[in-house]
């Protein structure tokens, strides 16, 4: 039976936690970003995609694992693209192997300069929790100021596959969607297809998703469901854009899809001392 590790570790010269269940599950989170970078479920492979090209230099977005999108997705409002906790250090709340468990908890507060360029007083919190052939990703804000504020929020996550194009995404027929390639297009689409398969440039906005996803690869399969996180964005390079991407290798687009777990189209209210949760949950098949 592995031994039951939650340590800090090295990772690429950043400070980091590698988490092992009882059972052999692992994972590894920067404390640069609240940032996972690895997760093998019991003795399965890697299920997380990292670019062979990502950057581990403070100030830069480390491309892969789950960044953490707040207060802001992609580029949608004034502050830099996806906000800009992904891009400070976080510090360890917590870290402890169980029985059949592992877990890390993170945290991150305003400072001046986080309130220079987004004027509100806030704390959130990132938990790993590892088993098995599953990970659950939580992810909360508290409103620690007087002032009432809104924000979205998402987990981008880069999820590995063999090969992009034969993988199917199920689930979501019959959810709308807005088509986010074309800047110009307000109107929503309903996916009226029994599962999304990747061909193209993707850039999809599920609004409300109802149900579980399955992600179905050749000989294996991943559950993907989220909590009080209504939206899910599909996203994949593709060919064109990747080769304009600095940290993503030529052929990188083949190795990923990203499936990312959000509260994003309706703005979360916080009045003061209020407080919001969503959680991504993943399980390896």
């Amino acid at each position: 039976m592995p031994t039951p590790i939650a340590e800090d570790i090295d990772y690429h010269g950043l400070p980091a936690i590698h988490l092992r269940a009882p059972d052999g599950a692992e994972a590894i989170v920067l404390l640069y970003g609240g940032h996972l970078v690895s997760w093998k479920p019991a003795g399965g492979e890697e299920r997380l995609y990292m670019s062979d090209k990502a950057i581990f230099q403070l100030g830069t977005p480390v491309r892969g694992g789950v960044p953490v999108c707040f207060p802001q997705f992609g580029n949608t409002g004034p502050l830099p693209q996806h906000g800009f906790v992904r891009t400070r250090m976080w510090e360890k709340v917590a870290a402890r192997a169980g029985d059949d468990f592992a877990m890390a908890a993170l945290r991150i507060t305003d400072s001046e300069e986080t309130r220079a360029i987004w004027p509100h007083a806030f704390q959130a919190e990132l938990s790993i929790g590892v088993t098995n052939a599953r990970i659950d990703i939580e992810f909360e804000v508290e409103n620690t100021g007087d002032q009432a504020f809104e924000f979205a929020a998402a987990l981008h996550t880069y999820l590995c596959v063999k090969e992009v194009e034969e993988v199917s995404l199920e689930g979501l027929r019959g959810q709308r969607y807005r088509n986010l390639l074309n800047k110009d297009a307000i109107e929503e689409v309903v996916d009226t297809g029994t599962a999304v398969v990747i061909d193209r440039e993707t850039t999809r906005l599920y609004y409300e998703t109802e149900n579980p996803l399955l992600l179905r690869e050749h000989r294996r399969s991943l559950g993907i469901n989220a909590e009080s996180m209504p939206d899910t964005v599909v996203w994949n390079p593709w060919e064109h854009t990747c080769a304009t991407i600095a940290d993503l290798p030529a052929n990188g687009f083949r190795r990923f899809l990203c499936v990312e777990a959000g509260a994003i189209q309706k703005p979360v209210q916080l009045a003061p001392a209020e407080s919001w949760w969503g959680r991504q949950t993943l399980v390896a098949m």
